[in-house]
């Protein structure tokens, strides 16, 4: 990770695991094997707000971890790592989970999309009725105060 944001690479990647698990057709892969590690510390750098938030949350997670298992984290089931990630919700690190594995290329490319930015090429759009713009035209120009 990076100097501004640390935490245990194994205690991140097995709950990238436990948040995104891979599918059971195995055509998905969990999360904690892709190596998002790096996507989600460029993210905490974009938005500090979200570093001690994460690390308050990855420290009550390894002390609740060693609560039920003196070896901690690494020594949990799978099962008893999804109970305790269930005992302290962690939506920051959900959000950061989601956001950074469906722009993973595999996973991308696993959907039956094209893993690419969607610009020069761009994506193809229906054609669509134009019309239905026209309440929102009549609305007039709002502006909103400063």
């Amino acid at each position: 990770m990076t100097e501004d944001f640390s935490v245990d690479q194994q205690l991140l990647e097995t709950l990238l695991d436990v948040v995104i698990p891979p599918s059971a057709d195995g055509r998905l892969p969990g999360a904690g094997t892709l190596g998002l590690t790096d996507t989600i510390a460029r993210t905490v750098r974009q938005m500090p707000m979200l570093r001690p938030v994460l690390e308050y949350g990855f420290s009550a997670l390894a002390e609740l971890a060693t609560r039920r298992n003196a070896g901690g984290w690494a020594a949990l089931t799978p099962a008893e790592r999804a109970d305790v990630f269930a005992e302290f919700f962690l939506p920051a690190f959900l959000f950061l989970a989601y956001s950074s594995y469906y722009q993973a290329p595999r996973v991308v490319e696993a959907l039956g999309l094209e893993a690419r930015a969607p610009h020069p090429k761009g994506y193809p759009m229906d054609e669509d009725d134009l019309m239905l713009l026209d309440a929102v035209r009549r609305r007039g120009k709002m502006y909103r105060g400063c």
